[in-house]
């Protein structure tokens, strides 16, 4: 790839990102870019409306998108990697198929002093004052379209909070909607004719920073509150696809009788996984070699760094 193409490469960028990346404010985006200039690359900041990333699709060079699929063979998406400062740079926004997805976790390769102290300073970072307990609570943080299967679900989310109904007799369930998500009249309609069947559950806007500490577990098809849970050592049920699958019990792995069984008694290494999550296999730009795995990244999209062969 990319042999004769123009060393050119684009960042389509919505305006406020935009306006921050041509002010050159120290970020992600900024380092980026220095590295790109460093390879002899003509940095190029365009916006991210469809007219735009229409023209992407047949414009020589490459091309760098946030948080979807690169409109291109020749293009990247990068994403926060969901906390500060970690990031990711792929070839497509499915993150459930990135190689962090693919690649086996063993905690025995993570020295624990140093998975430990990583593990407190990003808790009192981002979790501060957060005191953890289980009050006999499942959390369900709801996604969008709860009356659809997608591809990479196992089922409707409207049908994972049954099956929790229906595999966990004892917990208390509650399920939050996502705050950005409207919900139309009938997944409404349908949730609170769970909640009246089931009087167990209950549902709401929000509130998943009250609900996350106290709960016992997380049952969600993707959300990243998942991951946030194991930061607070909250064990998680993953129904969709995703890249912090590792140590959750998975129904595409077991269904979803067996998912929800194994669930309240896993016990992974929490510290050593978020290490490995974040400090190894993904780029950290607060570190010394965060523009060496920037380069790491764009070679094995393809594109003709130096170095690489």
């Amino acid at each position: 790839m990319g042999g004769s193409e123009p060393r050119i490469a684009r960042l389509y960028l919505y305006p406020d990102l935009r306006r921050r990346v041509e002010e050159g404010r120290r970020g992600f985006l900024t380092t980026l870019c220095g590295v790109l200039r460093d390879n002899g690359f003509d940095v190029r900041i365009c916006g991210d409306d469809p007219d735009e990333l229409a023209k992407a699709r047949d414009r020589s060079g490459y091309s760098i998108v946030r948080m979807i699929d690169p409109p291109s063979p020749r293009g990247v998406t990068f994403r926060r990697t969901y906390f500060a400062p970690f990031w990711h740079i792929e070839g497509s926004a499915a993150r459930w198929d990135w190689p962090v997805a693919k690649a086996s976790f063993d905690p025995a390769d993570v020295k624990p002093h140093k998975a430990e102290r990583f593990m407190t300073n990003m808790r009192a970072r981002h979790f501060p004052g957060a005191t953890t307990s289980r009050d006999g609570l499942v959390l369900i943080p709801l996604q969008g379209r709860l009356l659809e299967k997608r591809s990479f679900q196992t089922c409707t989310p409207l049908q994972m909070v049954q099956a929790v109904l229906e595999h966990d007799k004892t917990h208390r369930i509650h399920a939050t909607l996502h705050p950005s998500e409207t919900y139309s009249p009938q997944e409404i309609a349908a949730l609170e004719d769970l909640s009246h069947r089931f009087p167990r559950l209950s549902y709401g806007k929000g509130e998943t920073d009250r609900f996350l500490p106290v709960c016992d577990y997380v049952v969600t098809m993707n959300s990243s509150v998942a991951l946030a849970g194991y930061f607070l050592e909250k064990p998680a049920a993953l129904f969709g696809r995703i890249d912090f699958h590792h140590i959750a019990a998975k129904a595409h792995d077991l269904g979803a009788e067996a998912t929800l069984g194994a669930v309240p008694d896993l016990r992974p290494d929490y510290a050593a996984y978020l290490w490995w999550f974040l400090r190894d296999m993904a780029i950290d730009d607060s570190r010394p070699d965060a523009e060496t795995r920037i380069v790491q990244a764009l070679v094995r999209a393809g594109w003709p760094m130096k170095g690489a062969s």
